[in-house]
Order: C-alpha cells, then sequence, then structure tokens
C-alpha cells in the first residue's frame, strides 16, 4: 500500500474532483457516511455525544457527521468554531445549513468567546477541528481547546488526523497541544504520521474510509512510504520448482554465539532453516558444539578455535550469505574478527545485536561496508552507532540520511518495523504485535534475513520480505501460545508456516 505525504494526497483530491467530476461536498459526505459507519457499530445513540468543528473542510466532514448522527438517532451537542462570524470556508458554511435545516440542533457556535459545555469521561467526543491542512502547531485557544478535549478524559475519534497532527512530519509539536485520539479514522489512506511511536498516543487505533478518490491518480502518483502487505511479499517469494536440490538453495553461515549465549546461536538457525537455506553452517566456539549438534541437528557446526568466543570469522567456503551478530559478545577476540570479516569480505552481509554493538565501539567500520549490507538495529543499538536520536522521527530521518549515505539497508525494528533503503524508500511492515517483544525475536529475525540473502534475493528483497515473514511467524505463534506467551523458539517454528500462508500453498 502507498503511503502518501500530504502535498500527494492533496494533488490526488484535486485530480478527482477536476478530472473526475466530484464535487468536493461530494467528498465531504463521502467522509462523514464513513466516519458514522463506523460510529455506528461501536456506539448506541444513547453515548453522550460532542462534536467539534473547525471552519475548513475538516469541520465540513464533522458536521456532516453530526447531521447523520441525528438521523441515526444521537443527539449530539456541535461545537463550531466560527472566528468573528465569517472565517467559515465555503464547504463548512454550506455543511453548516445542512445541519442547521435537521431542526433543533444543540449547537455553540464560538464567535467571540463562548461557554462550551462541560465533558464528561462519558462523552464520545469527535474531532473535527484541523485535519492535515494545518500549517502551524496549534496555538491559544485551539491549543485550550485540545487540552479541554485530553482533559475531560471523554472517548475521541478524530477525522483524518487528531486536530494539531500533521499528516507527515511532527518535529515541531508538543504532544499535550495535540488532542489525543482512541480512534483516527483516515481518509482513503493511512498518514505517515501514524507508523512512528512518537504519535501512538496521539494517534490511538487507526483505520481508514475509502472516499473513491481518483485510482488513475492513486496509481500514477509517485511516493518513496509504502506498507508492506501480503501481497507484496507473495509477489517477490519464489516458488520451487518440482526439480530442485539443496545446493539449488545457497549455503549460509551464522557467525553466532558465545559461552553463554548460544541460544542466540539456536534461535537464529533454526530461523534460517525454516525460511528455506539449502545448507546452514553454524560458526560458533567450541562451547557450543553440543547445543547446536542437538538443537539444531540440521545445521553443519564450525568451531572456533577458542572455546568460550569467537577469535575468527574467516569465512571457510563460498558462502552464498553470511550474518554475524546474534549473542557473539564484543570481547576484544571477537571485535578484532568482526573487524577483519567486515574489511575484507566485499558481499553483502546481514549484521545484528553485538555486531552492531561492536561497530559502535569503532564506528570507522560503517566505512568499509559492502553496499547492499543489511543492518538490523533496535532503537539503543542505532542510538549507539549514529548518535542519540531525540524522537523515532528523527531516527528514521538520520537512518535515510546514513542508507543513502553508506548505501546499505536499515531495519529499525519495532512496530511497523521499517526497512530504509539507499534510494530514499522506507518500507513499513504491517505485521507483528507486541508478542514479538521477547529475547531472541531478533535473532529470529537475522536467521531469516540470512537464510533469504544466501537463497538469491536482493539485499532490498531479502530484509522486506524477512521483516514480514517475522512478524507474520510472530503472528502466528502469539494465536496459539498468546501475547504472554510466545518466545523466540515459536516464531523460529513458524517461520515456514507464515512462508505457506503467504504463498497459499
Amino acid at each position: 500500500m502507498k503511503i502518501f505525504t500530504t502535498e500527494n494526497i492533496r494533488h490526488i483530491d484535486r485530480v478527482t474532483i477536476d478530472d473526475e467530476g466530484v464535487s468536493p461536498m461530494e467528498l465531504i459526505h463521502r467522509v462523514a457516511e464513513g466516519v458514522v459507519n463506523e460510529i455506528l457499530s461501536r456506539w448506541r445513540p444513547s453515548k453522550p455525544t460532542m462534536v467539534f468543528a473547525g471552519a475548513g473542510n475538516n469541520g465540513a466532514d464533522a458536521l456532516i457527521v453530526a447531521r447523520l448522527l441525528i438521523e441515526a438517532g444521537f443527539n449530539p451537542h456541535v461545537v463550531l468554531i466560527n472566528v468573528k462570524g465569517n472565517s467559515l470556508s465555503r464547504d463548512c458554511r454550506q455543511a453548516r445549513e445542512e445541519l442547521l435545516r435537521v431542526g433543533n440542533v444543540s449547537m455553540t457556535e464560538i464567535v467571540h468567546t463562548a461557554n462550551i459545555p462541560p465533558l464528561t469521561p462519558d462523552h464520545l467526543v469527535i474531532d473535527g477541528l484541523f485535519g492535515t491542512g494545518l500549517r502551524d502547531p496549534l496555538e491559544g485557544g485551539y491549543k485550550s481547546m485540545a487540552r479541554y478535549i485530553n482533559e475531560s478524559g471523554a472517548t475521541v475519534v478524530s477525522i483524518d488526523v487528531p486536530s494539531g497532527l500533521f499528516g507527515d512530519w511532527n518535529t515541531r509539536i508538543l504532544a499535550r497541544n495535540v488532542v489525543h485520539a482512541d480512534l483516527t479514522i483516515a481518509v482513503q489512506f493511512p498518514r505517515l504520521a501514524f507508523f512512528l511511536s512518537d504519535n501512538a498516543e496521539l494517534v490511538g487505533k487507526w483505520k481508514t474510509v475509502d472516499i473513491g478518490l481518483s485510482r488513475k491518480a492513486i496509481e500514477e502518483t509517485q511516493t518513496k512510504y509504502y506498507l508492506i502487505e501480503k501481497e507484496d511479499v507473495c509477489r517477490v517469494l519464489k516458488r520451487r520448482p518440482d526439480f530442485c536440490s539443496k545446493a539449488d538453495f545457497g549455503h549460509a553461515v551464522l557467525f553466532a554465539g558465545c559461552y553463554g549465549m548460544m541460544g542466540a546461536a539456536v534461535m537464529a538457525a533454526r530461523a534460517a532453516l525454516r525460511a528455506g537455506v539449502g545448507k546452514l553452517t553454524v560458526h560458533s566456539p567450541r562451547c557450543g558444539f553440543n547445543v547446536i549438534q542437538s538443537s539444531v541437528p540440521e545445521a553443519l557446526f564450525l568451531p572456533d578455535r577458542e572455546e568460550n568466543v569467537i577469535s575468527d570469522m574467516t569465512p571457510r567456503f563460498n558462502y552464498t550469505a553470511i550474518g554475524a551478530g546474534p549473542g557473539i559478545g564484543t570481547n576484544d577476540a571477537t571485535r578484532g574478527a568482526l573487524e577483519t570479516l567486515i574489511k575484507t569480505i566485499k558481499r553483502p552481509m546481514v549484521l545484528d545485536a553485538d555486531a552492531l554493538n561492536i561497530i559502535a565501539r569503532n564506528p570507522s567500520l560503517i566505512d568499509h561496508l559492502t553496499p547492499g549490507t543489511i543492518l538490523t538495529p533496535h532503537t539503543a543499538e542505532f542510538d549507539r552507532i549514529f548518535g542519540s536520536q531525540a524522537s523515532a522521527e528523527t531516527r528514521l530521518l538520520k537512518a535515510l540520511e546514513v542508507a543513502h549515505k553508506y548505501k546499505l539497508i536499515i531495519v529499525l525494528k519495532g512496530h511497523y518495523s521499517a526497512t530504509v533503503r539507499p534510494d530514499g524508500m522506507v518500507l513499513f511492515n504491517s505485521t507483528g504485535s507486541s508478542a514479538m517483544a521477547t529475547p531472541g525475536s531478533g535473532d529470529v529475525l537475522t536467521g531469516i534475513i540470512t537464510s533469504l540473502l544466501a537463497q538469491g534475493y536482493k539485499s532490498e528483497v531479502a530484509a522486506t520480505a524477512g521483516v514480514y515473514i517475522h512478524g507474520l511467524a510472530g503472528d502466528l505463534a502469539a494465536a496459539s501460545e498468546g501475547e504472554y506467551g510466545t518466545t523466540a523458539g515459536d516464531i523460529a517454528a513458524a517461520t515456514g508456516r507464515a512462508i505457506k500462508s503467504i504463498l497459499g500453498a
């Protein structure tokens, strides 16, 4: 699914109006109908309801919502912001007239000042103060109104975006000055801001309402932001031919594990095998022999010369993919081994966990990474390497800068994990849940991506598809084990089923 910027969406709106003969008021009615359908599916008409409408087209949406709610048996009180009595847009004036024709409308119209009826935690608030046309952070009375709504404890449904939130980037806003929605009903598309953890408490749950914007304009409008869904991954995954052998699906090596952390190697290895690699070698310290051979008998074991740590990462064979980092520790011998690997191997690799922590201690190693190398950091690992970031938004912007400069693929792990590519593309993931916040989950992801890389997928595809498969495996595991009970082993075990589900096999 394409994720459009606010400017993109304005363009698509204009094309729909100009080329397809759809009036702005018709679009407003479509928005309102979609919003009301969502409200009717959740609340009864007896629910005390207050509708806040601004002076622009977001306010027009809200006023038509109020009319439709009245017709459905609700008794909403409408608060309309009409500064000096002449600030309403043309469509908002028309929506106001349409609402008033219903008769006996309970409404407070704020021209200069007005007393707003009290809000209680029992109320349902429909927030239509400001949409994506907002240019500056809320100030003055608007800021006070947002805080009033937030402090009431009422349940809030925002139309398109919570008032005060920009659709794209939000470095200038303060969360307390933005309406905090429990449900945001976006028009046609989710907004970029919805996928950043900074805004989670503002957006709440979100849904989209299809208002029939121009399909041609949607297809032709370019964007650098996408939400990856099942059909996207299905298109790139290759079905296996009937005549094949393990030699057709690559040979991966995982540099993983040390004394006390062999579980990370096990999780990564199990996931790599479930993701379909033809042959897998696990290079670990000698102490890991019994662990790997008993836990993952399908994998080859290559012992390091050291008993408890990895001291040599020189590839012994012509591996088709290399993954390094899970559970390797950061001792001096391992640091030296990884530095040598990075400086000598001129092919893309997958680097995670302690490999990233080692790079953080010697950031100059970034200069030696082969273009196409995949880094899979969580928040703390990213900040250790590239500097502390104030927010998820600044972290994503930094990742875009770094990916472009060094030609890397960076997977920013989290809800809606973002795969950041050198060409500026950001691919948000649609699978996974809080059940995956469990030790070893990242090691499973390393195994899956390394496996796909070994099978011949390009770095961009291996990373994006790997993140989706990982999240779907987590969803399948959580369906049987629950949010609390899911372990990394469950996720690794479900990887094959996840791929089967994607391919529809």
